[in-house]
């Protein structure tokens, strides 16, 4: 592990060179990427600091209690030695998980998809009560969100919701919620009280940057529309909301919510240009086998993930046979215990794949 660390500290300084390289600053786009290699690598760096200094510690109060020419010192270096040794396992644990490969995915920004499902109005109802679940969990953590494009329900909730959120780390922290969310309750349109069990799709796709995907606009249909819902005057009386249509793949994203034609038109093609590189990802990820077989895999859209069951109060994880009874608590937004153990289990995934 050592050799390992001292080759990171290596390129780590190699990379606090070439960050102040003219030549470099230049190029935005290797700039940005060798930005986040410093921050990376500077994490590994400080923390096989830690674990020098506590190897040698350990080396430091073995000495002490070999010479035993000093009762008073011996006595320290014991405690020392206990202390150090209690704290090493998990110190080398959490550098071995540090040195597993980053997905390089996991700082981006994402857009989140929620879509209606199986249920009629009740699975609308639910995709609003799963926007809001989420708006909350990022309002917590100081993220920001932006709503891309709404389609609102008849009888409340969302047909479909399209926002980004902003903040650090956000596609490794919620990549895992992509997937099918089902509820079981009695819906507020059943008048005999019976249980009905509706759906709704969640998809967390990582913000795609201008350089990560090029798009020809001469490969996107641009159509101009009326918009509809809220928004004032102008609703149904400019052509301000905006669709895209990327011709060679058939995806269409579309964008309504700001009265700015222009506005509309950047939104809209920041979701196409994430869609995209979110299809390239999954292209990536039917290839790569040990991903693939992976539990909590993000990429398997139709996966029923979640159950969340209001009679019984609990929310069900399917993928690692997790249950909680905290359903108000985690509709409401409080879906850090769920994030936790999905991270944990994948972690330990990791470190599977990496000894094997």
């Amino acid at each position: 592990m050592l050799e390992k660390l001292q080759t990171i500290k290596e390129r780590f300084e190699e990379v606090s060179e070439q960050i102040s390289d003219p030549e470099i600053i230049s190029d935005h786009k290797k700039y940005i990427q060798l930005n986040k290699d410093y921050k990376n690598l500077k994490e590994i760096v400080d923390k096989g600091e830690e674990y020098r200094v506590l190897l040698l510690n350990i080396e430091e109060a073995e000495e002490i209690i070999k010479d035993a020419s000093d009762k008073e010192m011996v006595e320290m270096a014991k405690m020392q030695l206990d202390e150090s040794k209690e704290k090493l396992p998990a110190l080398e644990d959490e550098i071995k998980l540090m040195l597993v490969p980053k997905d390089p995915e996991d700082s981006k920004n994402v857009v989140i998809e929620i879509r209606a499902g199986t249920g009629g109005d009740e699975a609308s109802i639910f995709a609003g009560d799963l926007y809001r679940m989420y708006t909350k969990y990022c309002e917590n953590r100081g993220w920001k969100t932006n709503v891309m494009d709404i389609s609102e329900g008849t009888s409340g909730g969302f047909k479909e919701v399209i926002f980004e959120v902003t903040g650090q780390e956000i596609y490794g922290i919620m990549k895992f919620e992509s997937g099918v969310h089902r509820v079981q309750r009695v819906p507020q349109t059943e008048t005999q009280g019976r249980v009905h069990t509706s759906a709704a799709t969640v998809m967390v796709l990582p913000e795609a940057e201008e350089f990560d995907v090029e798009i020809d606009m001469n490969d996107v249909r641009v159509d101009f529309f009326c918009s509809s819902g809220p928004g004032g005057q102008s609703v149904n009386t400019t052509y301000s909301a905006v669709r895209l249509t990327h011709e060679p793949t058939g995806i269409v994203t579309q964008c309504q919510d700001q009265k700015s034609q222009h506005k509309n038109k950047d939104k809209a093609l920041r979701v196409l240009r994430s869609r995209l590189y979110e299809l390239e990802l999954s292209k990536k990820m039917e290839e790569d086998s040990a991903k693939r077989s992976s539990l909590i895999s993000s990429g398997d859209r139709s996966a029923k993930i979640r159950t969340y069951n209001y009679s019984q109060g609990r929310v069900t994880d399917h993928r690692i046979g997790l249950t909680l009874y905290d359903l108000q608590n985690i509709i409401n937004g409080d879906i850090q215990k769920l994030v936790d153990e999905l991270q944990l289990a994948n972690n330990v995934a990791k470190l599977k794949a990496a000894t094997e």
